[in-house]
């Protein structure tokens, strides 16, 4: 007889008795519990319920014809489909060693016949909550467990797991296409047998090796490995012990071929190099340019002191003519004459060290004499001008690291353009240029003018290649004053001042000072 009597699917209860009366009790006992109840009459038909309906609970009679209750249990605990049923034993015997019989047989309870109502309830109800909270655990890590496999399987970095010898435990297929094998066969491998070739006493070197023995994270970048065919690759691999609490039980070790990341490395290194050779070669041609636009200036700066050393020359030789030349006037005229071609040198100098190239690299410089140097050197455009140039520098102002020919071209840059300004709008205000500290890093240049000043809707595209806003403007001045300060660490800006007029700024790093680059916020 078999039978299903209930189709409460909440928990399933298997009654297995060969007697109809100890089956009507059972049934009658819990038929009113909310459970599914199923019945068999001997062992083979239990055996089947429970293959079909896997119930959490089995009441399960021992002494029973053709196939004992011990049996079926065995039967039961020897299948995985069957072996979580919770299966409590139902006999009259109720000496010790039909218990522990019972017992060493995988079975979880033992009910001695004839059997209290009330004490079934109890053993039954609590039996099922278990089972089913074991189901539902088993069910969740099963779902875990899938969820991790499909995500270490998609991950593109390879992922071994190693025990503290450095044997691979688990590998994703990631770590299977860059060694080269299939998960299967990597499964028991030394991983440093693997991956490294090297001599026996070099192995405590090796990576990876101080994570796996002594627990000690790792992270290296651009280590050769092995594949399996032999040839190698470079790697960048993070290593992370696995612990259980104190106790070390191997390494984690993620890592990924960086072939293609190091070629784009140095292919963005070689494209950076000619951006910045290109970038130079720019700022030289803008030298170039504006030495152009200043080069009537600059001959009647230099004609000047040549004309006075020759007309003291001639000076010169009337008195050595006299029969008593008077030797200390002489010597005043030489030394007048010393003066001016100083003065003519050091113009020269000036404008053979603003043409050449900067040496590579860049040196601690004093912003005074810096600005000192652009002031006497943008004399020039101040007498074509008509105006005035104003510095105010704070006291113990610290030197900033930067190229000198670079952040005086846009230091002279900056002025021209505002002795230009000022000039079209027919002001005779001087161009003021002051320069302060500003914040802990940087070193804060300002070049204001009262001239025509900037409209609203080029103040955001002063900056940006071929813009101007003068008419024989080529646009590439501030462009290239922006990369120029920027390659120094620093950066330039504008912000419209009170009154009439514009303001630029610029801001290069204190020389010493750690952190990051000037900002335009910090400045």
């Amino acid at each position: 007889m078999t039978e299903v009597v209930s189709e409460n699917s909440e928990v399933t209860v298997l009654l297995v008795d060969d007697n109809p009366q100890n089956l009507k009790v059972l049934y009658e006992t819990l038929k009113d519990k909310g459970y599914r109840l199923l019945i068999a009459n001997e062992g083979e038909k239990a055996l089947d319920l429970a293959h079909r309906h896997h119930p959490e609970v089995i009441l399960l009679d021992i002494m029973m014809p053709e196939m004992d209750g011990y049996e079926v249990c065995e039967r039961l605990k020897a299948d995985p489909e069957t072996a979580d049923i919770a299966v409590v034993f139902l006999s009259a015997l109720d000496d010790l060693q039909a218990k522990v019989k019972g017992f060493s047989l995988g079975g979880a309870d033992y009910i001695s016949k004839p059997f209290q109502s009330l004490e079934v309830i109890a053993r039954v109800k609590t039996h099922a909550r278990v089972i089913r909270l074991e189901r539902e655990l088993q069910a969740r890590n099963r779902e875990l467990q899938g969820d991790q496999t499909r995500i270490l399987d998609s991950i593109s970095e390879g992922i071994y797991g190693l025990d503290e010898n450095g044997l691979i435990e688990f590998a994703n297929p990631a770590a299977a296409a860059i060694a080269g094998r299939p998960v299967e066969e990597l499964i028991g491998k030394c991983f440093f047998d693997l991956h490294f070739a090297t001599a026996e006493e070099c192995r405590d070197s090796l990576p990876v090796m101080a994570t796996c023995n002594k627990g000690v994270p790792e992270h290296q970048r651009d280590i050769q490995m092995l594949r399996a065919d032999g040839s190698s690759f470079p790697a960048e691999y993070r290593a992370t012990p696995k612990l259980d609490g104190d106790e070390l039980h191997g390494a984690v070790v993620v890592f990924h071929d960086i072939t293609a990341e190091l070629e784009s490395e140095k292919a963005l290194e070689e494209a950076r190099e000619l951006v910045q050779e290109q970038r130079d070669q720019l700022a030289h041609t803008s030298r170039l340019t504006t030495m152009g636009e200043m080069a009537a200036g600059f001959a009647h700066e230099v004609n000047q002191p040549l004309t006075a050393i020759s007309n003291y020359a001639r000076v010169s030789k009337r008195m050595m003519a006299k029969d008593e030349p008077d030797l200390e006037l002489l010597g005043e005229t030489l030394d007048k004459i010393d003066a001016q071609s100083h003065r003519a040198s050091e113009i020269i100098r000036r404008i053979r060290r603003f043409m050449k190239k900067p040496a590579t690299g860049k040196e601690e410089l004093s912003v005074p004499e810096l600005l000192e140097d652009t002031r006497q050197f943008a004399e020039v455009d101040m007498r074509n001008n008509e105006g005035g140039i104003e510095v105010r520098i704070d006291d113990d102002l610290p030197g900033v690291l930067a190229d000198p020919i670079q952040v005086q071209q846009v230091a002279l840059n900056l002025i021209r353009n505002a002795l230009e300004a000022t000039r079209s709008a027919g002001s005779s205000q001087p161009v003021e240029v002051s320069a302060r500290r500003c914040g802990e890093q940087c070193v804060r240049v300002e070049v204001r003018d009262h001239g025509v000043g900037v409209p609203e809707e080029a103040e955001d595209k002063l900056f940006h290649p071929f813009y101007t806003t003068k008419e024989d403007g080529m646009g590439i001045g501030l462009a290239t004053c922006r990369s120029l300060m920027q390659a120094q660490g620093g950066d330039i800006g504008y912000q419209r001042p009170e009154g009439d007029g514009a303001c630029f700024w610029f801001v290069l790093p204190i020389a010493g000072a750690e952190g990051a680059p000037c900002t335009p916020d910090e400045a």
